[in-house]
């Protein structure tokens, strides 16, 4: 459990918190935040990934914007990571980032790619435009609905609360139409229904969501 720093390829020097498991890694699992930082729940996640045996990380990638950001779930809060998020952040950018932290995770095995609310889009586009990615597991990812013409070039799970009102059900089952064969898991929960520092906690969706998860990164990252 530490930061650190991955090289960018344009030489950015970008931030991390990493975890590494007490013996052999599994394989690797980057964890990508959501609109509120790398904060402690999200190390919490990257904690929990080692203690199952993944080397992991999660990217800082707002650092581009502002160092450690870590927001907490007010309303404020919402409101900068929404502004950080989708107003201000480079998509492009971000992406090649992230493909410099697969690039360092794979020098731990294979690698998988887990992302909860706005790091649930990035999965999906990770695992459809990026190189190195072995599994993903894509948590309550706005805008994914949106970006359903693309193609997984790896085995991809995602999660979606049907209470969740940012992502509407109807939204979930167009996807689904063009997207028959994804593996798509519907969570009697809310939006963050992983947080368990949220209100919308959810135990036992957040639960087989993360058995859900463990399963396919073992099967793929294994070996």
């Amino acid at each position: 459990m530490a930061t650190t720093t991955i090289a960018c390829a344009d030489g950015f020097e970008l931030g991390a918190y990493e975890a590494s498991p007490s013996g052999t890694a599994r394989g690797a699992v980057v964890v990508i935040q959501e609109i509120f930082g790398v904060n402690s729940h999200i190390r919490s996640v990257v904690d929990g990934y080692a203690a199952e045996g993944f080397y992991a990380i999660a990217p800082a990638i707002f650092d581009r914007l502002e160092r450690n950001v870590e927001l907490g779930y007010t309303e404020a809060d919402m409101g900068t990571g929404i502004e950080l998020a989708f107003q201000k952040l480079d998509m492009a950018q971000t992406l090649a980032d992230l493909q410099a932290t697969i690039n360092v995770a794979s020098q731990h095995g294979k690698v998988g790619v887990v992302g909860y609310c706005f790091g649930g889009l990035l999965t999906w586009l990770s695992s459809c435009n990026l190189d190195g990615v072995a599994a993903a597991s894509a948590y309550y990812g706005g805008g994914i609905p949106d970006n359903a013409e693309l193609t997984p070039s790896c085995p991809i799970i995602l999660h979606f609360g049907e209470l969740d009102a940012h992502i509407p059900m109807d939204s979930v089952a167009a996807l689904q139409s063009k997207q028959p064969d994804l593996p798509v898991h519907i969570y009697a929960a809310d939006h963050g229904f992983n947080c368990d520092q949220r209100g919308s906690y959810d135990a036992s969706a957040a639960a087989l969501a993360k058995a859900r998860t463990l399963e396919l990164f073992g099967a793929e990252l294994a070996g």
